[in-house]
């Protein structure tokens, strides 16, 4: 299930969710920085894929807030995620990598899932087919544009502040 999941996050990045953006190559992201998602500290759990998944983001520090994610289905670690939201020259970036259960990476050594800034509207930020959505001081929503084989989808992942 691990390697479905896997193509379930690999982004689509010319093509618009109706939550999320793509972005335009030809273009530089705008300036940014960490006190615009400092609201994503914390532990929080939802459920998707047909499991409980777990975020846990830390505060900035070092130009970067990090966090965990993993999806538990039926009692076990189906994956995790590792990455960081952080300041790049005067933008920010959000970046991550995939591990199975054993702790074992998807992408190669050096690889790294990158998602480019695109513009910060309200209680929203924009990246390159992510956008992070303040819904109040304990709720969250993160849109990903995935696709599955030639489909290509947008997912809720809806999250309570623990």
């Amino acid at each position: 299930m691990g390697k479905i999941l896997l193509s379930l996050l690999l982004l689509a990045t010319n093509t618009y969710g109706q939550n999320t953006l793509a972005f335009d190559q030809g273009t530089a992201s705008p300036k940014a920085d960490l006190s615009q998602i400092t609201w994503m500290e914390g532990h929080w759990k939802g459920e998707a894929f047909g499991g409980v998944i777990e975020e846990i983001w830390s505060p900035p520090l070092g130009g970067s807030m990090m966090f965990s994610f993993k999806l538990v289905v039926d009692g076990a670690v189906n994956f995790y995620e590792l990455g960081h939201i952080r300041q790049l020259d005067e933008t920010l970036v959000f970046e991550l990598k995939h591990f199975g259960d054993d702790l074992k990476g998807w992408e190669e050594k050096n690889e790294v899932q990158r998602f480019q800034f695109i513009k910060a509207e309200g209680n929203r930020l924009y990246f390159d087919g992510f956008t992070f959505e303040k819904v109040s001081a304990t709720e969250i929503n993160i849109y990903g544009l995935v696709h599955q084989g030639e489909k290509e989808e947008e997912i809720k992942f809806n999250y309570k502040k623990q």
